[in-house]
């Protein structure tokens, strides 16, 4: 899980460290634990209803069929009987799948897990933004995740980078607050009202790849995997990972997780359980205000 996928500001905060990965050829920055704040259940739903509402002035936006299946996608009670888990999902011309998770576990826990997924016939990058809060620590993930190497690709760079770098230079003044999720979407949705549908196969192969990879490594890896598993069992973690947060990695592509990440593969065939992300750590942010490596550091 990280923290902002594309350019972050001069000042990073001095727990926080960032990363080049060797393996998706992105940079990223560790998750930072910002300081206990009082989140109720409310503002989360606030940010929840905040983002359906802005995406319906911008696009048709009706409930996925998933949202039918009240019997697995509604509303689930953990095994302790403490805490609740309500989803929602929804889907639009662009938009493959809006999805939003909701873990009520009162004043000790409140976990948000939302996320945007376009619809494979556009490259827009995928949106996600994860807010969690205990009794002793808050942390806000934002990502916005590029489809394509924009280290390589530099045409996908400058197509999306243009309007992602001036966002990027607010975080150093704003970090902790729901505000941030907000501007993120709205930006996310700017990019939406934009872009234009691919009209090549090979083009839409591509993109579906690209997304199936990203659904394989986080329905594998994602960190939120322990705490599902501790509310509701092994079984249906799997289930909500696998067919809700990232639903579309049974259907996009045959491929599995070996396939895109051979090097988690040990000895007796199974996957390495290890979640760290292999690549360069840097003291300070790598790139300038356009988003180019700095030969220096």
């Amino acid at each position: 899980m990280v923290l902002l996928r594309f350019p972050l500001p001069e000042k990073l905060n001095p727990c926080s460290r960032c990363q080049y990965n060797n393996r998706t050829n992105k940079f990223i920055e560790n998750k930072i634990k910002l300081g206990t704040q009082i989140v109720s259940a409310l503002s989360y739903q606030k940010f929840v209803d905040f983002a359906v509402d802005e995406t319906k002035h911008r696009t048709h936006l009706i409930p996925s069929p998933l949202q039918y299946q009240q019997e697995k996608f509604s509303h689930i009670q953990a095994v302790d009987g403490k805490a609740k888990i309500d989803f929602l999902s929804f889907e639009a011309s662009k938009i493959r799948l809006l999805r939003s998770m909701h873990i009520d576990g009162g004043d000790s826990l409140q976990v948000l897990d939302f996320g945007i997924f376009p619809n494979v016939a556009f490259d827009m990058p995928i949106f996600c933004a994860n807010f969690f809060t205990s009794s002793s620590m808050s942390i806000i993930v934002l990502d916005l995740n590029p489809l394509h190497d924009v280290i390589s690709n530099r045409e996908y760079k400058e197509k999306y980078y243009k309007s992602l770098m001036p966002l990027s230079i607010k975080y150093a003044e704003f970090l902790c607050s729901f505000c941030l999720g907000e501007e993120n979407l709205q930006t996310w949705l700017d990019l939406m009202e934009h872009a234009v549908q691919e009209q090549s196969p090979a083009q839409v192969m591509l993109n579906s790849e690209a997304q199936h990879k990203y659904l394989t490594w986080r329905a594998e890896k994602d960190p939120g995997h322990s705490l599902l598993k501790k509310l509701v069992g092994e079984a249906k973690a799997r289930d909500v990972l696998r067919s809700f947060l990232f639903n579309g990695v049974d259907e996009l592509s045959r491929k599995t997780f070996l396939d895109y990440f051979p090097e988690y593969k040990l000895e007796d065939g199974s996957i390495n359980d290890k979640r760290s992300m292999m690549g360069k750590s840097f003291e300070n942010r790598p790139w300038d205000s356009k988003g180019e490596l700095v030969d220096n550091c």
